[in-house]
């Protein structure tokens, strides 16, 4: 198929065959055989990806002479002052030769890298010395709908308070949406949304099913289609408009270094989705306020300033923590911070300690496996249970799983595992005692395999079902705290959760070993790391849920690939004419 590609990139090129023929008559001997060379050694190509290939075409030619290797010592940035600049008539003049490019953006100068890796550790619980900065930014206000755009009840418009309003229309958006025809989502969105009313509006609206979102909603489509149309320079303005932003709130002081701040904007008010069929979707997702908002920095830093006429809940002091700024949401009355980029300091020590717990796991991951499997025949049920368990998790990377109450999703792991999650085949496509299971994961992800495993595993789990029903815990003896409990007492920072880093990392090295050669090209390197980063996400069950508009994306491109002819084996034809 690569080289089928290779000849349609030259069909239509505006030359015919004719005239093509007629130019090489007049062509001399030794230049055809230097052309025909040139061909003969392009075939070898035909194995390069297609993307690489258009990357080589791409490539302008090199405006300086090559560069002695530089010592390793020196920066990335140093490095690049080493080399001469071109002079601007030499870049005309093979600008000239070249076809048409884009022209690369100027590149900026690297920052200054903290290497915090390198400094000498304390094991104290203080987490910086010095920290500043601004705060989060938070939801602009709401602005009113214009005088021309109505919400209607039992067909009469009705003009509503800021707050009904401004809840309203988050339904409005979502009319087009699947969320709006679940009876949950409706239900929770309108028992909310009648607290926002004044006490006229609440005697007036009695059912949502004469509310009508319509002309509201055909109001936020002309918006978005509004914004979608945008000229170049009102994107590029508000490109600069939110680098502007960025640069103030983005970043902090911690122990006198520039780090990048993850997430500082607080989430604006709308209504709960949750994932999969989460018992509160639908749900007001109220406006965060300053003084809902706990500051945290350093005492001798500059506070940071609330919003005028506003306060801040609390400001604390408090170095044993990592979060900048926290808050209450009111979903699941748990805690939002705002938190450091992954590539600041205090992100990086987590996850170097927590691979470091991975590798720790190493040298005792053989007597932990002996223990576990000489634990498949003890007489107590528990150990049975915890054994079958560390199993599982061990060998399916599969996380622990916590209990859940009623208003939570129903996501299940390992320990929370129930009768209809399991189903057991003595013999299933060849393969000897087979387990399968299906259930919803961590974010309602689905998790279906059917795996062999050891005769005495599969005794167990058989014995762990008898005289059970739908809804009963397959570890009715188990949970995740008693597990970890035990986990710690074999290897001390020892979690199920290092399970899943351990392997995965083994997973990851054992693919790139396999997979990759020093002496393979840049670009096949990075086709090895891929494929090795999907051998983990297998694993791991890492994976996108399927998106609503599959169906439709699916339909449309079906259509855009109905070239002329039909088929692509026509084209194939015509190139090989």
């Amino acid at each position: 198929m690569t080289g089928v590609l290779n000849n349609v990139s030259h069909v239509g090129n505006g030359t015919s065959n004719a005239s093509i023929k007629a130019e090489e008559d007049d062509i001399p001997l030794s230049e055809k055989l230097k052309r025909s060379r040139m061909h003969s050694s392009s075939s070898d190509d035909d194995d390069i990806p297609l993307s690489a290939k258009l990357a080589q075409m791409s490539k302008k030619p090199k405006l300086e002479p090559p560069v002695s290797p530089q010592p390793r010592n020196k920066s990335h940035s140093d490095q690049r002052k080493e080399y001469s600049k071109p002079s601007n008539e030499k870049i005309k003049k093979e600008n000239t030769l070249s076809s048409p490019s884009k022209v690369k953006k100027q590149e900026k100068p690297e920052e200054e890298v903290w290497r915090w890796w390198e400094e000498q550790k304390k094991d104290d619980g203080v987490k910086w010395k010095f920290l500043e900065h601004k705060g989060p930014l938070f939801a602009p206000p709401y602005e009113r709908l214009p005088s021309s755009v109505h919400f209607h009840y039992d067909s009469k418009p009705i003009k509503l308070s800021d707050h009904a309003e401004e809840v309203a229309g988050f339904y409005a958006r979502m009319l087009d949406h699947d969320y709006t025809t679940k009876e949950v989502f409706n239900y929770n969105f309108f028992r909310d949304w009648v607290k926002t009313m004044n006490e006229e509006e609440r005697r007036t609206i009695k059912s949502l099913s004469k509310c009508d979102f319509r002309e509201m909603h055909q109001y936020f489509l002309k918006l978005s289609e509004e914004r979608k149309n945008r000229t170049k320079e009102e994107k590029q303005k508000i490109k600069e408009e939110n680098l502007q932003i960025q640069n103030e709130y983005g970043y902090c002081i911690l122990d006198g270094h520039k780090q990048r701040i993850g997430n500082f904007r607080i989430e604006p008010p709308g209504l709960f989705r949750g994932r999969g069929n989460h018992p509160k979707m639908g749900m007001l997702k109220k406006r965060i306020m300053p003084e809902d908002v706990i500051i945290n920095c350093s005492k001798d830093s500059k506070v940071p300033a609330p919003p005028k006429g506003h306060k801040w809940k609390e400001v604390r002091h408090d170095n044993s923590v990592t979060w900048l700024a926290c808050w209450t949401e009111n979903i699941q009355n748990s805690f939002k911070y705002i938190m450091l980029n992954p590539s600041s300091r205090l992100k990086g020590e987590k996850d170097w300690k927590k691979y470091e717990t991975a590798r720790c796991l190493h040298k005792v991951i053989d007597k932990i496996r002996a223990d576990y499997r000489a634990d498949f025949k003890h007489k107590e049920m528990r150990i049975r249970q915890r054994a079958v368990a560390l199993y599982f998790i061990d060998k399916l990377a599969l996380r622990a799983g916590n209990e859940k109450d009623e208003d939570e999703a129903d996501t299940v792991g390992c320990c929370s595992l129930r009768y209809e999650h399991i189903k057991l085949h003595e013999e299933l496509n060849g393969q000897p005692y087979v387990v399968e299971f299906d259930f919803l994961g961590k974010d309602s992800i689905r998790y279906q395999n059917a795996v062999s495993v050891p005769k005495r595993v599969f005794k167990n789990v058989k014995l762990f079902l008898k005289n059970k029903k739908e809804n009963d815990d397959l570890f009715d003896r188990l949970n995740t705290t008693v597990l970890n409990q035990y986990l710690r007492e074999l290897m001390d920072g020892l979690t199920a959760k290092v399970f899943r880093t351990y392997n995965a990392s083994r997973t990851l090295e054992e693919q790139l070993e396999r997979l990759t050669n020093p002496d393979d090209p840049p670009h096949a390197k990075l086709l090895a790391y891929n494929r090795a980063n999907r051998a983990v996400a297998v694993l791991c069950n890492h994976q996108r849920s399927v998106p609503k508009s599959f169906a439709k994306s699916m339909e449309n491109l079906q259509k855009k690939v109905q070239i002329p002819y039909n088929s692509s084996s026509y084209i194939a034809d015509r190139c090989k004419t």
